[in-house]
């Protein structure tokens, strides 16, 4: 048994507040403490009913970095009154796992008491890892809460998604940052509140918008700003603007080029400019680059934008998006910012057209139906004429028409297999270079 547990089971859960920072001392214990994810805890939602019943089953929580979920997990823990255990995927394994779970079955034996783990970075641990929870899980013997940033639907084996709740956490707003630096401001036992500190409106401002809605960064740097600095006559302690600029000088950014955000940002990158809309593009590519994003990333998306989405609307497209790529290698950041914006610009300015996805739906046919054969009057001349020779058969070459001897250098002609001679998968836009060079074409033919 643990020495810190009495004969009920229950660890000694004074918590000793000395040397803690004050975003440690801070972190809610209770449902009424906790705040964001209105949408899981608020009044009457599914999360907080469970809560309140105490029928909880195992859960995964998925989210952004610092929206929450070891914190509300660790709340759960306390309002049903079950132990908390805690275990790392990127640290422990299948070991530490078999010791939590010894814990448990001794704690269920002893007094009924619930265990929840909670396993941090869940998406970490591989398949074997995973596969060791379910038997335990389908016991009963401990509670699973996991925590990813990763989608769960990528990172975790199926049998483990079937056997838990998922619960989808949100950032949590610069107003819900606003409400935990008041507390802590106002707290005489876990916060700042035996201090006399006087904050400006514009510095708790400042604190709560550039700590990106990491409560611990904005906390952290409201205590450095109390700490450090010099009171007044009155023994106040004022925090202007430019102190609390200088205690938290970079704003948190979530972005995470190996996470869902970076997928998020580029997503939103590509459909601002398919979009034309100017501004979003560059706000999302600005946003990426801010997150230490790869230029190169952003360009190779950029390129594959100017056939996927601007096409044949305007096919120098391409050009430009090389010419300021290899601009951009020559020169290097911050300078640049000017090739990534230039074609940014111009790719959500362009004329758009999507007909060059015809491909997708031919490839489709031939990954259904094969390879159909090519029309005799298309085989390579050489293979006809000797065919001709050695089998005594006509020259199927004959019958091919050598577009330059007609006028327009078009003439009819079947180009496809014979079983799909009537077929027709490209589709011109009707926009900008496309609907020159297909009005063209209709012409020559006489369609117009």
């Amino acid at each position: 048994m643990n020495l810190f547990e009495d004969d009920s089971g229950k660890a000694d859960e004074k918590p000793d507040y000395e040397n803690q920072p004050l975003a440690t001392r801070m972190r809610p214990v209770s449902l009424k403490e906790f705040t964001g994810q209105d949408h899981l805890v608020g009044e009457g939602k599914m999360l907080r009913r469970m809560i309140e019943s105490g029928v909880i089953g195992s859960l995964i929580f998925y989210g952004p970095p610092s929206s929450g979920k070891t914190t509300l997990a660790n709340v759960i823990s306390k309002e049903i009154d079950a132990r908390f255990e805690v275990i790392n995927a990127v640290l422990d394994g299948i070991k530490e796992l078999r010791n939590v779970v010894a814990k448990a079955e001794h704690q269920k034996k002893a007094n009924g008491r619930k265990t929840i783990l909670f396993v941090d970075e869940i998406h970490r641990w591989n398949k074997a890892q995973q596969d060791a929870l379910l038997p335990h899980l389908e016991s009963g013997i401990i509670t699973l809460v996991g925590a990813t940033t990763e989608n769960p639907f990528y990172s975790l084996v199926n049998p483990l998604l079937s056997r838990c709740q998922l619960f989808e956490l949100h950032p949590l707003t610069k107003e819900n940052v606003m409400v935990m630096i008041d507390r802590a401001l106002t707290d005489q036992e876990r916060g700042l509140g035996y201090m006399k500190i006087n904050v400006a409106a514009e510095a708790k401002e400042h604190f709560a918008e550039y700590a990106g809605g990491d409560v611990r960064n904005a906390l952290n740097a409201l205590e450095v700003a109390a700490l450090s600095t010099a009171r007044d006559e009155g023994g106040v302690v004022n925090i202007t603007l430019d102190i609390a600029r200088e205690s938290i000088q970079r704003r948190s950014v979530r972005y995470d080029r190996s996470g869902d955000e970076h997928y998020h940002y580029a997503s939103a990158f590509i459909k601002s400019m398919r979009g034309s809309d100017v501004d979003a593009a560059l706000y999302w590519m600005s946003a990426m680059l801010d997150g230490g994003e790869d230029p190169n990333f952003i360009f190779r998306r950029m390129l594959i934008f100017a056939s996927e989405d601007v096409g044949m609307a305007d096919p120098y497209a391409l050009t430009v998006v090389n010419a300021a790529h290899e601009s951009f290698m020559k020169t290097g950041m911050p300078e640049g910012l000017y090739f990534l914006a230039h074609t940014a610009i111009f790719l959500a300015l362009s004329a758009k057209s999507n007909s060059t996805k015809s491909i997708f739906e031919i490839n489709s046919i031939i990954e259904n139906k094969g390879v159909l054969s090519v029309p005799d009057h298309l085989k390579d001349k050489t293979a006809n004429k000797l065919a001709s020779r050695y089998l005594d058969v006509k020259n199927s070459s004959e019958d091919y028409k050598y577009p330059h001897n007609f006028p327009h250098n078009w003439v009819p002609q079947q180009y496809l297999p014979d079983d799909l001679k009537d077929k027709s998968w490209y589709s011109a836009d009707g926009s900008g270079r496309e609907k020159k060079l297909w009005e063209r074409l209709k012409k020559i033919k006489g369609e117009e």
